[in-house]
């Protein structure tokens, strides 16, 4: 017969506290940290352009927090309101050829756009599915998010070829990584989504919140791709 693990002694119950402390408090911590850094941040670059008469600071004695950030965001929904009009509608329109006609920022300016349009689009066009694909070699299989559907004729193969645009994003950082095209057959549709396929790849794999599907169920879903409606 066994005999009982000895007690933990006082050392190891106070780490294992610390370290559980630590797993509560740092996110938390983190959180807060950022929140008022991004806040500081508006409020120095916006504050100082901001009119002594629209400014609560020249009225009171204390600084206000995050009226730089408020000011920011009431900023982008009036342009956002402007835009909607005609004249809001020309003064892009002539904004967009400035930038279009400038050398070296056109090119930074049309991709950033580009991608908050995706992004934001009314239409949902962002990532449908996350899915497995046998990459960076065969055998070897990586968490990727469908973009979408596309016909082989359109990236210069088969007319007719089914096909999806993959986009194999890095580690922790989602915002890069590589794109490429594969045959439907060749992509595993995971029952998870988006949003846990992300934390997957931010977390480097240790945070794994579902299961593949089952081969039929794969293979139905995949195949009621087209058919889903958009978002």
């Amino acid at each position: 017969m066994s005999s009982p693990a000895p007690a933990p002694g006082l050392f190891q119950r106070l780490r294992r506290y610390f370290f559980t402390g630590l797993v509560i408090t740092a996110p938390a911590a983190i959180t807060i940290w950022a929140a008022f850094w991004v806040v500081d941040r508006f409020d120095a670059v916006v504050k100082p352009w901001l009119p002594s008469t629209y400014n609560p600071d020249t009225y009171l004695p204390f600084k206000i927090p995050g009226f730089g950030l408020l000011f920011t965001l009431a900023l982008i929904t009036l342009i956002g309101a402007l835009a909607a009009n005609l004249v809001g509608r020309t003064l892009i329109s002539w904004w967009d050829k400035l930038m279009h006609s400038t050398p070296v920022v056109r090119s930074l300016y049309k991709g950033s756009k580009q991608i908050f349009e995706t992004l934001f689009a009314d239409q949902g066009s962002s990532f449908r599915y996350v899915c497995l694909v046998e990459w960076p070699r065969a055998g070897a299989w990586a968490p990727a998010f469908v973009s979408r559907e596309v016909d082989g004729g359109q990236v210069g193969l088969e007319p007719g070829r089914k096909m999806y645009a993959i986009y194999v994003c890095t580690t922790p950082n989602p915002t890069s990584g590589y794109v490429f095209f594969a045959d439907q057959a060749d992509v595993r549709i995971l029952d998870m989504s988006v949003e846990d396929g992300l934390k997957l790849v931010i977390s480097m794999g240790l945070i794994f919140p579902d299961k593949p599907l089952p081969p039929a169920a794969e293979n139905k879903r995949a195949s009621t791709f087209s058919r889903k409606p958009k978002a």
